[in-house]
């Protein structure tokens, strides 16, 4: 097995590769990283480990930098000094964390856990993990995007949130609508733009869509007990809530 340590704590680094040889002293510790950059910088250029065992804050930013700048196909163990409260959200994702102090009984659980579940990859999985991984470490910061930046042309433009009416998919490509119904192309597909975006107002309603819950104007009961909604200003095409979601959009309508 391989594996690489991201780490700012230079104790909490070295217990952590203690536990791990102790664990099996034939892993391979492909390296071992203190910041955001030295870790994107990796990634970017070496094949992936079979696992990653990666703190929460590092010297210079929080490590979900490294999913937006990197792709990280390879499953990972967060080790955190978050309170238990904020780590439930580890446990709703099925995501492995390690709660410092660090130890033995608990990591070696980690590691058979990651053997269990990856013990045959599936580059799908793997993407579907990838997302899981951004929405927990968004929940746990709070950090989601106040705005998007686009290009238009030879311009930038830069759009906040509240802004926007909705997201689409077209023709494998995405799209933001804003409340004067002008449309601009992304470079995230709506998978990410799900773990971008603050879930108290967006919700994905279909495959198709993103809505933002202040740009509603109304909800129609529609066939198959499904929900039509109509945002301000959109008319051109029909947004149906899917009806395995029409429950948890309810209940989002709600919060």
């Amino acid at each position: 097995m391989t594996i690489i340590i991201i780490e700012d704590e230079q104790l909490a680094a070295k217990r952590l590769l203690e536990l791990i040889l102790k664990y099996d002293p034939n892993i391979e510790i492909l390296g071992e990283f203190n910041t955001v950059e030295k870790s994107v910088d990796w990634f970017n250029s070496n094949p992936p480990p079979d696992l990653v065992f990666m703190d929460i804050q590092l010297a210079d930013g929080l490590s979900f930098e490294i999913f937006e700048q990197s792709m990280i196909s390879c499953p990972v163990i967060f080790t955190t000094a978050y309170d238990q409260y904020a780590i439930k959200a580890f446990k709703v994702n099925s995501i492995d964390y390690l709660l410092k102090p660090l130890d033995f009984d608990e990591l070696s659980s980690a590691i058979e856990k990651f053997k269990k579940i990856h013990s045959d990859k599936n580059p799908e999985d793997i993407s579907s993990k990838n997302i899981a991984f951004e929405k927990v470490l968004h929940l746990l910061t709070k950090e989601y995007k106040s705005r998007f930046v686009i290009k238009v042309g030879e311009h930038i433009k830069s759009i906040q949130v509240e802004n926007i009416s909705c997201f689409y998919s077209l023709e494998k490509a995405s799209f933001l609508q804003t409340s004067e119904n002008n449309n601009y192309v992304l470079d995230y597909s709506l998978e990410q733009l799900e773990g971008l975006l603050n879930p108290d107002d967006f919700f994905r309603v279909s495959r198709k869509y993103i809505i933002n819950l202040k740009a509603i104007a109304d909800i129609i009961s529609y066939s198959n007990s499904r929900l039509k909604i109509i945002l301000k200003g959109k008319n051109d095409e029909e947004i149906i809530v899917s009806r395995e979601k029409v429950k948890s959009f309810k209940a989002w309508l709600e919060k």
